[in-house]
């Protein structure tokens, strides 16, 4: 039990370390990547997120925060995953690679003025890389986030939401987090409206 109990206090311990670096390295990143939303939106724009895994997961998430609400009363916002059309994606990955997953809906979706926003804690996710790419041709504004590793979506988005810890686990719960602050940015500079504590 006592094995346990270490498990869950360094497991605690290990996400408030890498969240309070996180908030030290990524407040102006995350404003502007709200920012960067909130114009989108005031100009008809959409935002579309997409990632693998988990970050798939979050992407979904994410979305449905935006569609739905987040904290506060509000008119429903244009956000999509990329990630939850499993006709899209398998007839790609099967006809094409996996690799063109998510840029072939950029490509058919993506206008430009919209934002694309990448997840991946490893920063290499070729899927996710490409889709990056293919947005900035088309002038879409993008968005990543990434593990230490910055890899190569740091080359490719305007804005980079870093967390710097190794841990896929504790990557994913700044993600998370970071995702949240975002939206609750978004509603302010929207509806000038504070989400009640």
């Amino acid at each position: 039990m006592e094995d346990m109990k270490t498990i869950v206090d360094r497991s605690f311990e290990e996400s408030i370390e890498a969240k309070r670096r996180c908030m030290e390295q990524n407040q102006e990143s995350l404003i502007r990547a709200a920012t960067m939303i909130v114009d989108a939106f005031n100009n008809e724009n959409k935002l579309m997120l997409f990632g693998n895994g988990g970050s798939a997961a979050d992407a979904q998430h994410i979305a449905a925060e935006f569609v739905n609400r987040f904290m506060i009363e509000r008119p429903p916002l244009p956000a999509m995953a990329l990630t939850t059309d499993t006709s899209i994606l398998t007839s790609v990955g099967n006809d094409y690679t996996f690799d063109d997953v998510f840029s072939k809906q950029i490509k058919a979706l993506g206008m430009e003025g919209d934002v694309a926003w990448g997840m991946s804690t490893s920063g290499n996710s070729v899927n996710v890389v490409e889709a990056l790419i293919v947005a900035r041709e088309r002038g879409l504004r993008t968005i990543c986030m990434t593990g230490a590793n910055t890899g190569k979506m740091a080359e490719v988005a305007q804005v980079l939401l870093r967390v710097d810890a190794e841990n896929t686990a504790r990557i994913q719960e700044c993600h998370v987090t970071m995702a949240h602050i975002i939206c609750e940015l978004v509603d302010y500079q929207l509806f000038q409206r504070l989400s009640s504590p």
